[in-house]
């Protein structure tokens, strides 16, 4: 593991949470003090290190100041839970200093939010006795255009031009029942969140109508399905920017907002944090949270940005919204005892656009598997995945799930599988590992297997006779750590769910934003 300069490269490899991680920069990087910010972009396989415009006043974090651009070029797994950095010193010591103290912080910062985490639950996730006393939930009263209109009947024809949304947003953002997998299955599309999360916390016995006994402020904006309706348009960027720079002007008169400038309130978004950070040679997305009120607020997404300590990882919503503790133990019953009849699966399309990715690689290395049924694989690009009983099928009867990045790092598909009781097979770091501090444990070995993505580029590892060399006692006991530990923490319940037993992504989500909101006022 070594870091040096080349000629107009800068040549990164730091050991993070138990994964050697080798970056090529382009030369010319000048970094400031650690007081700034380092931002990170994501295009398929990219890494983007850019000028931030805005620097939140509660971070501590290294910043760049010219824009750069460089691509993750290896990824070699070594042990766990070490920082590590070895590099071979030159004349740019000091920047080198600095850059790794930048690479440092993706850890360092989860370590923080792990730290977030509510004591309300025990070891194996049960929750506690809580009293509300002291953690008041305060839900504004939003004008609809910031919510409820985007799903309207109008809106959700024309949100994508290739589908329409209106049947998503079904019983309450969960869509329509799947009976073919059992009670609790729904149709639920990946970006149905922040309706779902709103549902929830309405009828959450914490919540409180006068704001002055509040201690957690929640603004239910759809920010998530406000950008979405502008993807694929040709809309300007003042167009997009809207309805956001309407809700800050909404909220720059509310008292609780003014009070603490906002770092008691919580924004949950349903899409990667990246729509939300658009860079000034881009038209994609908004710029929502790259505005100056935007830095102290909690945010919560289903990926996001790793250098950015407000940002918060929690699972995307799967299809399974249990009601009852009941429901929740018969399928971990069902997914224990389910025959897998094939080692390997995957579900999923090459990128062949994108020169980055394995895809293509692991399709090619799957389907020549397939004869002797070690490798299933389910194309997406034909429609394979568009019922979800289809792929909930494929992975109950699978051991291990392939789950290569896409678009971004992280995917849906990580959770369908645990949720499944199959392995997921992880390929970058940043798919899982330095994103849901609060849902996943730190040991990514309990419950994944990570195989470079270098060495399937390289063609360097036989995936499937690697994942053959894991034991069955090892396969068992990783997938009733998933079923019985990770599950339940990993679903969102119906709005009107009643769990005893168990806390579900919801849950665990509210409680640690209330510890964390209520810990504010101690230090």
């Amino acid at each position: 593991m070594a870091r040096s300069f080349a000629n107009t490269k800068l040549v990164v490899s730091a050991l993070i949470n138990g994964v050697s991680v080798t970056i090529n920069i382009s030369r010319g990087l000048v970094i400031s003090g650690i007081s700034s910010r380092w931002r990170w972009g994501v295009g398929v396989g990219i890494v983007a290190f850019h000028q931030v415009s805005t620097v939140p006043k509660n971070n501590n974090i290294g910043k760049v100041n010219n824009q750069s651009r460089g691509n993750i070029t290896s990824i070699n797994s070594t042990g766990r839970h070490s920082s590590d950095l070895i590099y071979k010193k030159d004349d740019d010591e000091h920047d080198e200093d600095e850059f790794v103290f930048a690479v440092k912080v993706v850890e360092e910062q989860l370590q923080v939010q792990r730290s977030w985490r509510s004591s309300s639950s025990n070891s194996k996730g049960v929750p506690m006795p809580t009293s509300c006393d002291g953690r008041g939930i305060f839900v504004y009263d939003l004008p609809s255009k910031f919510n409820n209109d985007l799903m309207d009947e109008y809106e959700c024809k024309d949100i994508v031009p290739w589908m329409n949304f209106c049947e998503y947003f079904t019983n309450e953002a969960m869509g329509q029942p799947i009976p073919k997998l059992g009670k609790g299955w729904y149709g639920t599309h990946q970006y149905s969140l922040e309706p779902i999360f709103h549902a929830r916390v309405l009828k959450h016995p914490c919540r409180v109508y006068n704001e002055n006994e509040a201690k957690l402020f929640y603004v239910p904006y759809y920010g998530g399905l406000d950008i979405l309706r502008w993807h694929f348009k040709n809309a300007t960027d003042n167009v997009k920017d809207m309805l956001s720079l309407e809700l800050l002007k909404w909220l720059d008169v509310q008292n609780p907002w003014v009070k603490n400038s906002g770092k008691d309130h919580v924004f949950i978004l349903g899409k990667i944090s990246w729509d939300f950070r658009r860079k000034i040679e881009s038209s994609w997305g908004t710029r929502f949270l790259e505005l100056d009120q935007m830095q102290n607020p909690l945010k919560l997404l289903i990926e996001r940005q790793p250098w950015h300590i407000n940002d918060i990882g929690i699972p995307h919503p799967t299809h399974f919204h249990p009601h009852s503790d009941n429901d929740i133990i018969e399928w971990q019953l069902k997914i224990i005892r389910s025959n897998r009849k094939s080692l390997i699966s995957f579900a999923g399309a090459a990128r062949p656009g994108a020169s980055d990715s394995i895809r293509s690689l692991l399709i090619k290395q799957c389907t020549s598997r397939a004869d002797d049924g070690k490798c299933r694989f389910l194309d997406c690009k034909s429609g394979g995945c568009n019922q979800p009983e289809s792929v909930i099928e494929l992975f109950m009867e699978s051991e291990f799930c392939l789950q290569p990045p896409g678009d971004s790092p992280t995917r849906k598909s990580v959770f369908d599988s645990l949720i499944s009781g199959c392995i997921p097979v992880l390929f970058d770091p940043f798919t899982a590992y330095y994103q849901y501090p609060w849902h996943l444990p730190e040991d990514h070995r309990r419950y994944s297997v990570y195989i470079p993505k270098e060495e399937v580029r390289d063609m360097k590892v036989d995936m499937v006779e690697r994942l053959m060399k894991v034991s069955s006692r090892e396969r068992e006991d990783m997938r009733r750590y998933i079923v019985y530990e990770l599950m339940p923490g990993l679903v969102y319940g119906e709005p009107n769910s009643e769990l005893d037993k168990f806390e579900d992504a919801f849950s665990v989500s509210i409680n640690h934003l209330l510890d964390r909101v209520t810990n504010l006022d101690s230090s």
